[in-house]
């Protein structure tokens, strides 16, 4: 059989070679903690304490907001020194909670939390959304709530999404290649809540260290299985990782869910394990540097050398899907997966031209639509052309953009109509 895989797609240089060899190092931060309270989609979330409090590493901070929301903690100790409005990294000012860090790292009692197999479903759910869990691949959703759909009978797969296809990061890589007993451990929490359901590791081939490693530590578990496939972008996205390991499509109006599917990746699996298991909340997350929530992000610049001269973009996440960001004093966050820093703003320095009608965008988008018309839809602020021409499905993997010819922003022009699109459908 051959390697699982999706229609379209494009295959860049991955830039792994940079940062993959390199262990994962602890860092502790050195100045002031930045929580945003609007760190997961739904409701922000509340704060509990007030400025001049003391805290310890551990304490809860803040609670969820609402059933779509999230709890924060702090992750070190010292004092509340403001709640005010912060710059986050995708370049927007958010409500935060600021704590002077005492360089203590005074941490509260955990309970002792029960044996997994004395939880009950609703026990271990409760931990999770409890914990502040959320999705730390980049959309940041509740994982609580995506762990309890209506129909939890009718889950047939939970995928670990261990694809990592953006290019340059390897966090999820390094967690792989050094913990892989929590990846697992945590993917046996998951699924204790799906009676049903089988475990699958969907992991590009361009990992077979990784791959071997897991395939060891599973080669007795009858309910998990590690899926092997292309190397190929975006085959992390959410609708081709479905699709290439279980057949099954879905599209804007539907879940994974609708498909029998729940999708975590490789970070909330580890903090679900940690939440459970362990009785700790989530706190911290992988960049290559394991690195505590609300670290600034300048801290993190330096631990890895400081920027060089002639550093033209800084960018949140990856080249395809990431933020470009016009400030670094910004702090890391639960769905903060790298820091890239570009000698060279290469899209910026393209002067971009006519369409020629090429269809390489069509070739290479994954969700089978046309970029090209719904990016001239878009341009001329079409809104019902862009509906009629099935613009809800784009998934914004950039694709488009990094195939075409004349260098159009087509993924931006298409993004921003999306936006509009989707605001204005709330409306009504």
């Amino acid at each position: 059989m051959g390697l699982l895989t999706f229609k379209g797609g494009v295959h860049p240089n991955d830039g792994k070679s940079l940062a993959k060899d390199k262990a994962i190092v602890e860092l502790l931060p050195q100045g002031d903690l930045v929580y945003p309270l609007s760190q997961h989609i739904g409701a922000p979330a509340k704060p509990v304490v007030a400025k001049g409090d003391h805290v310890l590493k551990g304490q809860k901070i803040s609670e969820a907001g609402g059933f779509v929301s999230a709890p924060i903690y702090a992750s070190v100790s010292g004092t509340v020194k403001a709640i005010e409005p912060r710059v986050n990294p995708t370049g927007s000012k958010v409500n935060s909670i600021i704590i002077a860090n005492d360089g203590q790292y005074e941490e509260v009692e955990y309970p002792q939390p029960k044996p997994l197999s004395e939880l009950t479903k609703e026990e271990i759910l409760n931990i999770i959304g409890e914990a502040g869990v959320v999705g730390m691949g980049g959309a940041g959703f509740p994982t609580r709530v995506k762990l309890s759909p209506k129909e939890p009978d009718k889950i047939d797969y939970i995928i670990a999404n261990c694809a990592e296809c953006e290019p340059y990061i390897t966090a999820d890589y390094r967690r792989m290649l050094e913990n892989p007993e929590l990846l697992v451990e945590g993917m046996r929490v998951i699924l204790k809540l799906f009676d049903n359901a089988k475990g699958l590791f969907a992991i590009e081939d361009n990992k077979p260290d990784c791959i071997a490693k897991l395939k060891e530590l599973t080669k007795d578990e009858p309910r998990m299985e590690v899926r092997e496939m292309m190397t190929k972008y975006p085959q992390g996205a959410e609708r081709q990782l479905i699709f290439a390991n279980t057949g099954r499509a879905i599209n804007s109006t539907m879940l994974p869910a609708d498909a029998g599917c729940v999708v975590d990746n490789v970070e909330t699996i580890i903090s679900i394990y940690n939440a459970v298991v362990k009785g700790i909340p989530s706190m911290e997350r992988v960049v290559n540097y394991k690195v505590l929530f609300g670290t600034n992000q300048n801290e993190l610049i330096e631990a890895a050398g400081g920027l060089k001269e002639g550093c033209e973009k800084v960018i949140s996440g990856g080249p395809m899907m990431g933020f470009a960001m016009y400030t670094t004093d910004t702090p890391i966050t639960k769905t903060s997966s790298s820091i890239l820093c570009m000698s060279k703003d290469e899209v910026s320095a393209c002067e971009p031209t006519a369409c020629i009608n090429c269809g390489r965008c069509v070739d290479a988008c994954p969700s089978r639509i046309i970029p090209s018309r719904l990016a001239d839809f878009a341009e001329r602020h079409d809104e019902e052309a862009f509906l009629k021409f099935n613009g809800l499905e784009c998934v914004e993997c950039g694709s488009c953009s990094y195939v075409c010819p004349a260098k159009r922003q087509l993924k931006q022009a298409i993004g921003s109509m999306r936006k509009t699109a989707l605001a204005n459908k709330k409306k009504k």
